[in-house]
């Protein structure tokens, strides 16, 4: 079960959709790498291993009562994990300062909705530094994330707990968010991929910061993952107009799938 976790996260739902993994066992074998690492990593702030749980016997269940694959999620039961700078009802979004010391967000962002409409499964929120001001990933609440690769080194910031827990198979997959390299640069810093969308593809919505007045065409949220095509699979299910969002426009997607390029 330790290799799953360094498995392409469509490969995971692949594999749950095929009924060779259960998404009770996917979401242990994270958990349980999390236990490991997290104490060295500080990747998590908060990891809600129940509540993932309680998600993945539901995410189980459902392959039963569903007639067919095709009525499941493009994630169904896949663990992923979120920026504490984004909303996720019933867990942390502090974005590192005292002065959000506790906060909760009592409904999920819109992407982060879009997620568990998906069938992904939350396992938590992860570090960044003070206001997401800084390119390493360190604060006076949990103190500094530390890269996988080398525990004495940083994996950058300000989405460098994600990047962490991606790169060392704490999670399969999650959502940053940049305005000036902050999910390039972990992703660079850790060897994952990450996406720094046009404003408004992906709803800013549910952000903390908000996305509003200069920051609107600066700040964006992105998906991160360790392939190319899950960075793709992450941006299909999360992107989408929302009224929330000033720099959301309802402009449909084109197929520029990474399958379909031609290198010549």
């Amino acid at each position: 079960m330790s290799e799953i976790v360094f498995e392409p996260l469509m490969e995971m739902a692949r594999q749950v959709r095929a009924r060779k993994i259960s998404p009770v066992e996917l979401v242990q074998a994270h958990l349980a790498r999390i236990a490991k690492l997290n104490p060295k990593l500080n990747a998590f702030v908060q990891v809600d291993a129940e509540r993932a749980r309680k998600q993945a016997k539901a995410a189980e269940a459902a392959l039963t009562s569903r007639p067919g694959a095709d009525s499941l999620g493009a994630l169904h039961g896949v663990p992923v994990s979120i920026k504490s700078s984004i909303d996720v009802a019933g867990e942390l979004c502090e974005c590192g300062t005292a002065l959000r010391k506790g906060l909760i967000p009592q409904r999920d962002a819109p992407l982060v909705a879009r997620l568990r409409a998906a069938g992904a499964i939350i396992l938590g929120t992860t570090n960044v530094p003070e206001f997401l001001m800084a390119y390493e990933s360190d604060n006076s609440l949990y103190g500094r994330t530390n890269n996988p690769w080398d525990l004495e080194r940083t994996p950058g910031g300000s989405s460098g707990g994600e990047a962490a827990a991606i790169a060392s198979g704490c999670s399969a997959g999650g959502v940053g968010s940049d305005g000036g390299g902050s999910v390039r640069i972990p992703a660079h810093f850790v060897g994952i991929c990450g996406l720094k969308p046009t404003p408004g593809r992906i709803p800013s919505t549910g952000h903390f910061p908000a996305s509003a007045g200069p920051f609107v065409n600066l700040g964006v949220v992105g998906p991160m993952a360790r392939t190319v095509a899950d960075v793709e699979r992450l941006f299909e299910v999360i992107a989408g107009p929302d009224p929330g969002d000033p720099a959301s426009a309802p402009v449909p997607l084109r197929n520029t799938s990474c399958s379909r390029l031609t290198i010549r």
